[in-house]
């Protein structure tokens, strides 16, 4: 008995420092691509043009900018991050007479960190070097702070505009806001350098589904109800 509980116990050791062993080397990686993104990647894509548009969701103004924007950047893809219903995006940029092509909606967001959260792993397939983020002045120095730390912490640089709102905004900002989401966005910088969560719900513009939504109705702020038809 003494000698079968002596070889459990060091078959339990030499458990533990496999595990011990594995997460050093995990944290490791980790640590080092972290550095490696902020001290020489970052740096050097700062310098590049923008070849990627994020816009975080929350105000028709933000679409209405972007919609503008594809003219400067034809080939430039772009990702609205949960903004206004399909419909009434698409509805924009064909007043704007704007490209639809690889302009990609994204649902899965339903917070600012999240608009980062669920959307860096696709500008990392895209490889993009250079995004221009698009927000609002009231939203400005979270979404700013954020952008630098989540896409900075993957070795892409940031390019913001602020875009002037009308009236006041329905997400007011706050110390607190601001501070927890600046925690946990340092957090996520780290474990993102590996783990990449993926989002099933988004949608290209040209291919947005009008008899699915008109079957649904829809709202837009910018023409009043559509009812179902």
């Amino acid at each position: 008995m003494k000698k079968i509980d002596l070889s459990r116990q060091l078959a339990r050791k030499r458990q533990k420092r496999i595990i011990k062993t594995a997460l050093i080397v995990i944290l490791g990686a980790m640590l080092g691509s972290l550095l490696i993104n902020v001290t020489i990647r970052l740096p050097l894509n700062a310098s590049k043009p923008v070849n990627a548009i994020l816009v975080l969701g929350g105000s028709i103004r933000r679409e209405i900018y972007t919609a503008r924007l594809t003219k400067d950047y034809p080939d430039v893809p772009i990702i609205i991050s949960h903004g206004s219903d399909d419909p009434c995006i698409l509805s924009i940029f064909q007043a704007q007479n704007a490209r639809l092509n690889n302009v990609w909606l994204e649902h899965c967001s339903h917070s600012t960190f999240d608009n980062f959260f669920f959307n860096i792993p696709t500008l990392r397939r895209w490889g993009a070097h250079k995004v221009k983020l698009v927000t609002s002045g009231s939203h400005l120095k979270r979404a700013t702070w954020m952008g630098k730390i989540l896409l900075g912490a993957n070795g892409i640089a940031v390019e913001v505009d602020s875009v002037k709102e009308k009236g006041i905004p329905g997400n007011r900002e706050s110390q607190l806001k601001t501070t927890l989401d600046l925690s946990r966005s340092l957090l996520w910088a780290f474990f993102s350098q590996f783990i990449q969560p993926p989002c099933f719900d988004r949608v290209e513009l040209d291919k947005v589904d009008l008899q699915f939504w008109n079957e649904r109705g829809f709202e837009c702020e910018h023409q009043g109800r559509i009812k179902k038809q």
